[in-house]
């Protein structure tokens, strides 16, 4: 439910911010009458983000067992995969992501009614669809669905209410830091979400290895035990878990932190964050200083 409530918390902030900012630019350009158009685009990304999350959760229904394990597998590694790049994406480019939107607004402000509404729906709907499938991803590792599913809500509502305040301009958040240590978090759990999928693939008989054990701390970490379940739903730590599984959690872990540190140490040199949402309209989401109108 941690896990879950890091992603939500996360990934929602990104989208609100990327919301603050377009409102914010529609106002300060006297285009407010623009603004149903906006929420159109909203709200158009959250039903596909929704559809898609169920589609992952009942279109395997009703496929065999090795089906539905070499799916879940190839699923889980494509999450890691999308997470790894959007952590990486967003440390070295997001900079400049606020000019871009603002680009795209003024091109297609003037133009047709749906212009603007894909313009924010496809801004939202990148971090829906990142969202729904690293969530399902997360869910299948922890092997619930319900706890995740109210760790990942209950982190979207602060996200949004996070938004909604730095909008008003009430609350000063240093973003910056808060971006980079939830991108180490992350990367732990995408860790986690990697070695559950190459477990899915031993289970469907497409790897190699699934008696070969690295370790059994079944007894001293018994999965029913608080402390298991805590265990299984931050870092997805399997009692049983196969030399397959170890190798790639530390290979990925290892040298995609030390990388991301290193990136987010080396990159040009950050605005100071404790901003309001309230100050000006040049900074960008995640170059962590939203605005709003």
């Amino acid at each position: 439910m941690i896990a879950n409530f890091l992603i939500g918390l996360r990934e929602g902030l990104e989208a609100s911010l990327v919301v603050v900012l377009l409102m914010a630019y529609l106002v300060k350009t006297g285009r407010r009458s623009l603004l149903p158009r906006l929420w159109a685009g909203v709200g158009l990304a959250v039903a596909v983000s929704v559809a898609f999350g169920a589609l992952l959760t009942f279109g395997p229904k009703g496929l065999t067992f090795e089906a539905q394990e070499a799916i879940g597998g190839g699923l889980s590694i494509a999450a890691v995969a999308l997470v790894t790049w959007m952590v990486f994406w967003m440390a070295r480019t997001a900079r400049s992501l606020g000019g871009e939107l603002k680009a795209n607004v003024d091109k297609m402000a003037d133009g047709t009614v749906w212009g603007l509404v894909l313009v924010a729906a496809l801004a939202v709907g990148r971090e829906g669809l990142e969202t729904a499938l690293f969530l399902w991803a997360a869910a299948q590792a922890t092997g619930s669905s319900t706890q995740p599913l109210l760790g990942a809500l209950l982190g979207l509502a602060v996200a949004a209410g996070l938004g909604y305040l730095l909008h008003r301009g009430v609350l000063k958040v240093n973003l910056s830091r808060f971006f980079t240590w939830t991108g180490v978090g992350l990367i732990v759990i995408a860790a986690g979400v990697l070695a559950y999928g190459l477990h899915d693939l031993q289970e469907a008989r497409i790897l190699p290895g699934l008696d070969n054990l690295a370790f059994n701390v079944s007894a001293a970490i018994p999965p029913s035990s608080w402390y298991g379940t805590l265990l299984k739903g931050t870092i997805n730590l399997s009692p049983e878990t196969t030399w397959l599984q170890a190798c790639a959690w530390l290979l990925y872990a290892v040298p995609v932190l030390v990388f991301y540190i290193r990136a987010n140490r080396s990159g040009p040199s950050k605005p100071r964050a404790n901003t309001t949402a309230g100050q000006g309209t040049d900074a960008t989401p995640d170059s962590r200083a939203a605005t709003a109108a």
